[in-house]
């Protein structure tokens, strides 16, 4: 009997719900938004001003999404100093 239970916690365990990947990678910045139950992240802001003004007023913040990649020919790569 004393083996059964860490047989079905193992399984509760397993059958505990998943929750999907959280942030976008199509943008890169993020919004973190803090209510009474917890919180939850929307990463659908093109510019960081746009998300800043979502997040006015409200208990939320900004940030950059950790998995955006950057597309090919965005913004122009930086000449490098030779000294």
């Amino acid at each position: 009997m004393h083996l059964l239970y860490p047989i079905i916690l193992a399984f509760g365990l397993m059958a505990a719900p998943v929750h999907a990947q959280t942030y976008d990678p199509s943008y890169p910045v993020c919004l973190q938004v803090w209510i009474l139950s917890g919180s939850y992240i929307e990463c659908r802001y093109t510019t960081m001003a746009q998300c800043r003004a979502s997040a006015s007023g409200r208990s939320a913040m900004c940030q950059e999404n950790p998995y955006w990649t950057r597309p090919q020919g965005y913004g122009r790569p930086r000449p490098q100093r030779v000294y």
